[in-house]
């Protein structure tokens, strides 16, 4: 860069800056945390990466994150055949309608993660029963690691292979992210009386700690959804089918009965956020379909 170009960028008032950097490609955001020491800061904010992701959504040209890809030595080894597996990428990225995609390189390659369905403001949590997870933003390639749980610490000394996802999401009137292990008791062989477990990670804390009372019903362990503040989850062994919500600011359960799919069983079902309502719809061979947006107020 020449002396001249140099002396007009920095003229630039830096929220000018900022405005120019929010529209850049992640390629080119990844060239510019070189440059000077505070683009690189602004770059790794969060508070840049919640602009430039929101920025990213109303440009209409979203990304879909591919995790742990296997890469196998003769291209088309049979995926349960993991003695073939020469790699694996951990983090991967399609864009929607092209055939093009580009590896993130992560100080964590050739390990296998799978991937929360609830992300929040373009960051996925990454995980695994017995290891320290992640949460990533595939953007800018910012990442923080997530210490180990009671729920990772459970799977690691009994040796049992029983699967809960996590979820993930944030605090909407503090902003503070926040990640959920969410387990029925029993099937850990936790013989304290209580139908679940509940163990949340600040980040403000950077540490995991137990929520009480937890859900007061078995969950099905399907990934949770993140919708308006709030996770959700199906209950199992009840008369009916119904959901749970833990709202991340008050970090209370509420049980909601009343659904129109109640004598359906959860596996019949998915869980999402559509459009930023909780959107449950039916699998194929079900036309059950709800929708529900919550409304409720409150303060940091």
């Amino acid at each position: 860069m020449s002396k001249k170009l140099c002396s007009r960028t920095e003229c630039l008032y830096h929220d000018v800056v900022e405005l120019i950097l929010e529209r850049a490609p992640a390629t080119s955001l990844m060239r510019f945390k070189a440059v000077p020491k505070q683009w690189k800061s602004t770059i790794e904010s969060p508070f840049f990466q919640e602009r430039q992701y929101k920025h990213r959504q109303q440009s209409g040209d979203p990304d879909v994150l591919m995790v742990s890809v296997f890469v196998y030595e003769d291209g088309f080894t049979d995926p349960e055949d993991v003695e073939q597996i020469s790699e694996i990428e951990c983090l991967r990225t399609l864009v929607v309608g092209s055939s093009s995609s580009l590896q993130i390189p992560t100080p964590w390659d050739n390990t296998y993660y799978f991937v929360a369905e609830s992300s929040c403001d373009g960051l996925v949590c990454l995980y695994f029963p017995d290891r320290s997870g992640f949460v990533v933003n595939p953007t800018t390639r910012w990442h923080r690691v997530l210490p180990l749980s009671g729920y990772n610490q459970l799977i690691i000394d009994t040796g049992k292979t029983i699967l809960f996802e996590p979820g993930f999401g944030k605090d909407k009137f503090t902003g503070r992210y926040k990640a959920v292990w969410l387990y029925n008791s029993s099937e850990l062989s936790l013989e304290d009386g209580t139908a679940t477990t509940c163990e949340v990670f600040d980040f403000t804390t950077n540490a995991w700690r137990y929520v009480t009372p937890s859900a007061p019903y078995r969950i099905f362990s399907r990934d949770p959804a993140f919708v308006d503040g709030s996770l959700y989850w199906f209950t199992v062994d009840c008369p009916e089918t119904q959901v749970i919500s833990l709202d991340l600011h008050t970090e209370a359960f509420q049980v909601i009965p009343v659904t129109p799919f109640a004598n359906a069983k959860p596996e019949k079902f998915n869980m999402c956020n559509l459009d930023d309502r909780l959107s449950i719809p039916g699998r194929a061979t079900s036309t059950f379909g709800w929708g529900q947006r919550e409304n409720r107020s409150g303060g940091a």
